[in-house]
């Protein structure tokens, strides 16, 4: 059993789903994800990041886990996916509620990863980001990420929004001891 220092970080379930939905959407698009420094809204159209269909389907495929983070009144402030491929972790879908982005809640996300990751005998946590977010990078860095090289397509799906501009990812890694 995968057991984090915090004890508000738990692994999802399909129960969940809804309001993981909700709390991706609203860390991510749309004019409410704008009191947020995480937005995408500047960069893709669109008030929809992902639904809880395709967030059941995350929690459902083999390898990955989402955690949450509840606040006292057990809301859910805060969410990421992880998925084991071979011996790594990637990490995406890293969310906190935009009021209360700054406070922590993503810094205590990475930590659970990361503990994750060692629980699960992982010598890597690994991530793609939106390369022309700057500020977004810059703060993975400061976790102890960095930038791969590589560089993948970012390609419009039908459901998350349309880009305002071409995009790309960003591979990046942090390697674990």
């Amino acid at each position: 059993m995968t057991l984090f220092t915090n004890p508000n970080i738990t692994i999802a379930t399909t129960a969940d789903a809804e309001a993981i939905a909700q709390l991706l959407n609203s860390a991510y698009r749309g004019e409410g994800s704008k009191q947020g420094w995480t937005t995408e809204a500047h960069l893709i159209d669109g008030e929809v990041r992902t639904n809880a269909t395709g967030v059941v389907e995350v929690i459902q495929q083999p390898g990955s886990v989402m955690l949450t983070c509840r606040n006292d009144e057990q809301q859910i402030i805060g969410c990421v996916n992880l998925q084991r491929h071979d011996d790594k972790v990637y990490l995406g879908m890293l969310s906190v509620v935009p009021q209360l982005q700054g406070a922590g809640t993503g810094k205590q996300l990475l930590k659970a990863a990361d503990e994750y990751a060692v629980q699960h005998r992982c010598s890597a946590v690994y991530m793609t980001v939106i390369s022309v977010r700057e500020e977004l990078i810059n703060w993975y860095k400061r976790h102890g990420y960095t930038d791969t090289g590589i560089r993948k397509p970012f390609t419009e799906d039908g459901v998350s929004g349309r880009h305002k501009q071409q995009l790309e990812f960003m591979v990046m890694e942090k390697k674990l001891q």
